[in-house]
């Protein structure tokens, strides 16, 4: 049983099966039962040349229906320079794993490091761990880090604008840690303050979660609520938009003591929910809390600046009953992607990006309140690139209606809610389109 793609000869066969005590290869598997061994050929479609394979695939993809994507909600449609993805296939990257040998990997370690300087900054934090699976983990870890830091508390509350799927992860982390949680009400689109302030009052919080922008797209307003929780011994957590950050007040000077989120909206396609890249900064004096792990920057034998490990808190390294989480290997690939995505932007173009999704997010909200039919859920309340209109329209015919015009139109809500994205990916041609999908539906009701 020779195949051309298996590149052992017959003499390396041969000593293998010595060493088994074998004679044939069909002799490593005499231990199968009759009845599980298969009897027939495999159901391999025929061999094809590279042209027709090509051509195969191409036909494949011809059934794809690209769309106008207006939807967000924790996945957002950026735009992405080419070069990034040119880099990131490079061989000695997509190929890279764990860089537990210093030694020969400097070159993961050097841009791991780089990610953690870009994201500090970005939050304003003082510390980055070297990613996280994605933003709804980072939260779940960020959640234990309260908890571990009160040592005796383990509720932690969350914000009922928090995005639903973070909310669900962080419940799952809770349900098989002990942690309980426990919700802050929602008034108007934010979180209640009254509400946080009567169950931060309690006394036996570790932790508080809020979002910025919300899962709304609302900018709340968290004046004084990082000191209401360390006036209560309690950690200021806030899951953020990677994006946002780039123009919106940050988790530092809100005064949290640990920034989450995903970077995603750093030009990760959406493809189809990942892979992405969970973010993780605090301050150092919570460094000894936070899972993961810390690339920092040394001088060797050499005098030469050279990157470490400095920190590895988790049970792989350390006592199991030492370590501040069992998250195993993060997104270093994706992290990379983000790194690379920030220092071409840099300051100004995450501000020119978020300055389009706000245009376009403003002016499509207001041509489709002018229409009559809907109108914002949250009037009084800044947004920056996604809003919630409410409408009496049947909401699964319109979006039916807007696929049908190659458009997807939003999110459904609870009730008759719809969630609306826009980025600088969406033209002012494509907003008017969607607009004129909505009116034509809305006279196809008539």
């Amino acid at each position: 049983m020779n195949y051309k793609f298996f590149p052992h000869t017959d003499e390396d066969i041969r000593t293998m099966l010595d060493a088994c005590g074998e004679r044939t290869l069909d002799d490593l598997y005499k231990d199968v039962p009759e009845q599980l061994v298969l009897k027939r050929d495999y159901e391999l479609p025929e061999a094809m040349s590279e042209v027709e394979i090509r051509h195969y695939f191409d036909e494949l993809g011809s059934y794809n229906v690209p769309l106008a994507c207006f939807v967000g909600a924790g996945c957002y449609d950026h735009y992405s320079p080419s070069v990034v993805s040119s880099i990131i296939q490079r061989s000695e990257f997509l190929t890279s794993y764990t860089p537990y040998q210093a030694e020969i990997s400097q070159g993961t370690l050097q841009y791991i490091f780089e990610y953690q300087s870009m994201m500090a900054a970005l939050t304003g934090m003082e510390v980055s761990n070297a990613s996280m699976y994605d933003g709804c983990t980072a939260t779940a870890e960020a959640m234990m880090m309260a908890v571990a830091n009160a040592k005796k508390r383990n509720k932690v509350l969350v914000s009922a604008t928090v995005n639903p799927a973070v909310r669900r992860v962080v419940d799952t982390y809770a349900k098989f840690h002990g942690v309980e949680i426990v919700t802050i009400a929602e008034e108007g689109g934010v979180t209640s303050r009254a509400d946080f302030e009567q169950k931060i009052a309690a006394g036996d919080v570790a932790g508080v979660i809020v979002a910025a922008p919300n899962y709304y797209g609302i900018l709340e307003d968290y004046t004084g609520w990082a000191d209401l929780c360390h006036d209560n011994k309690a950690l200021f957590i806030m899951n953020c938009v990677a994006s946002a950050l780039g123009v919106i007040k940050t988790p530092a000077e809100w005064g949290a003591d640990v920034a989450v989120g995903d970077g995603q909206s750093f030009g990760i396609p959406m493809n189809f929910g990942g892979p992405y890249v969970g973010f993780l900064c605090t301050s150092k004096k919570l460094i000894r809390k936070m899972p993961g792990r810390i690339v920092g920057a040394t001088i060797d034998a050499d005098g030469k600046r050279t990157f470490v490990l400095t920190l590895q808190a988790r049970e792989q390294h350390i006592r199991r009953e030492k370590a501040t989480s069992n998250i195993c290997s993060n997104e270093s690939l994706m992290a990379l992607y983000v790194t690379i995505y920030m220092s071409l932007m840099g300051k100004q173009g995450l501000r020119e990006v978020n300055e389009l999704g706000y245009a376009g997010a403003h002016y499509l909200a207001d041509k489709l309140v002018e229409t009559g039919q809907f109108r914002m859920a949250y009037p009084d309340k800044p947004f920056l690139n996604e809003f919630v209109l409410e409408t009496d329209l049947d909401i699964d015919q319109l979006q039916a209606w807007c696929l049908d015009d190659g458009m997807q139109a939003g999110l459904k809500l609870a009730g008759n809610r719809l969630l609306l994205c826009v980025t600088e990916m969406r033209s002012k041609v494509e907003i008017d389109a969607l607009v004129e999908s909505v009116n034509d539906f809305i006279n196809s009701q008539k």
